[in-house]
């Protein structure tokens, strides 16, 4: 495939309206980011975003309805008659930066506010009125030789913000593109830096890497290779443990449990939420599925009593590890159809029902939900009302 700046982006109306505002009031407006750079990869395409010489407050007062998305770094989300939000942000460049924000003025040229950009590949520029293509750094001819490089002096870049280090490994594993030799070099010599970064951002990359990367191998071992993993995760396993280099689902949760030897302490330190430690915790607490090929239904549903809702995750894992659903998949699904009980909220009693049968509260009622549950995993059939009642009256 060969990358040209000659055709005309189909973009949506509402962007042309924005821009066209903008342009009206006398605010030079162009297309800018990512969406770009995909639209001529032929990828699908995001939102356009915007970049104009207009400042926020004037755009704020250009258009009725704003949202303050991210103002003080100059961009104000503009919602359009669908109450879509488009990102507008003002010409900017930076003034001083400590490797994790930087301080930018307004003033700047589009020239300057491409300047600050990471990757030539990502400092593209469309005008979406006149049809016009700027592209002052030849990211369309790194496009079309599939390389990620700095924007000028790769240092300089890496220093500005040091999470461009992990930007470049996800955009190289994401296309499949080389890291042009000069960046990379700076990337591991500026790798130090990533110490510095939150643990939100950084795991914000690493979401991103694995659930966009054409090989997700590729994207560990420049994690590894730039030093990245020895910093943030040194849980990653040394060998390569999925069965394809682009497993699918690309749950990031489920391919963290299958990298690191210790996922809820890697999560732990990329502050992951609550609800994603509980999450891998239940994987690693799980007990072994049963074996057989298939195995029993018994032996399956006492084993789900046992894993409860991590059965899912259990599933994916063991498919991304062998690159097939594993042979217990089939008998839990049937489980699940036949809606057979394997866990106490699933009887067709409740400890009130055990109460009103005379039972009373406290540990006997709770044991006696666990002797039930025993009975109706060995067999399903068992789980009427009248029958566990019934049972409950003869062990009294």
């Amino acid at each position: 495939m060969s990358v040209r700046l000659e055709p005309i982006l189909d973009l949506p109306q509402e962007v042309q309206d924005i821009a066209q505002r903008l342009t009206n009031a006398g605010f030079e407006t162009w297309c800018v980011g990512g969406a770009l750079r995909d639209w001529l990869l032929e990828h699908p395409s995001g939102d356009f975003d915007l970049a104009t010489a207009a400042t926020p407050e004037q755009v704020q007062q250009l258009f009725p309805h704003t949202v303050a998305v991210g103002i003080k770094y100059g961009t104000v989300g503009v919602l359009d008659r669908h109450r879509s939000l488009h990102e507008v942000t003002t010409f900017r460049k930076d003034v001083t930066t400590d490797g994790r924000h930087a301080v930018v003025e307004y003033g700047a040229s589009l020239e300057e506010d491409l300047a600050r950009r990471d990757f030539t590949i990502n400092a593209l520029a469309y005008h979406p009125l006149r049809q016009e293509w700027r592209d002052p750094f030849g990211g369309a001819q790194d496009l079309d030789g599939r390389v990620i490089r700095a924007v000028g002096d790769p240092a300089r870049r890496f220093a500005e913000d040091y999470l461009r280090i992990l930007r470049a490994i996800r955009f190289s594993a994401r296309f499949g593109f080389m890291i042009d030799a000069d960046t990379w070099k700076a990337a591991i010599a500026g790798a130090s830096g990533l110490r510095h970064l939150s643990a939100e951002r950084v795991r914000d990359e690493w979401v991103k890497g694995l659930e966009s990367a054409k090989s997700v191998q590729r994207l560990v071992e420049l994690w590894r290779e730039v030093g990245a993993a020895a910093i943030w995760l040194p849980e990653l396993l040394p060998t390569f443990p999925l069965a394809s280099a682009s497993p699918d689902p690309r749950d990031p949760i489920v391919l963290t449990a299958a990298l690191c030897s210790d996922a809820a302490a890697a999560l732990a330190r990329l502050r992951s939420s609550n609800a994603e430690l509980a999450r891998v915790r239940a994987i690693a607490a799980a007990p072994p599925p049963p074996e057989g090929e298939p195995p029993g239904a018994v032996a399956v549903r006492r084993w789900l009593s046992r894993v409860g809702d991590a059965v899912g995750d259990l599933q994916s894992l063991a498919r991304v590890r062998t690159g097939e659903a594993p042979a217990w998949a089939a008998v839990v699904a049937g489980i699940q159809s036949r809606r057979e009980a394997t866990s106490r909220g699933q009887l067709a009693v409740s400890g009130h029902d055990l109460s009103g049968a005379g039972v009373p509260s406290g540990p006997e009622l709770g044991r006696l939900l666990s002797r039930l549950l025993d009975a109706v995993l060995d067999d399903p059939s068992l789980n009427t009302r009248d029958r566990l009642l019934e049972m409950v009256r003869a062990w009294k």
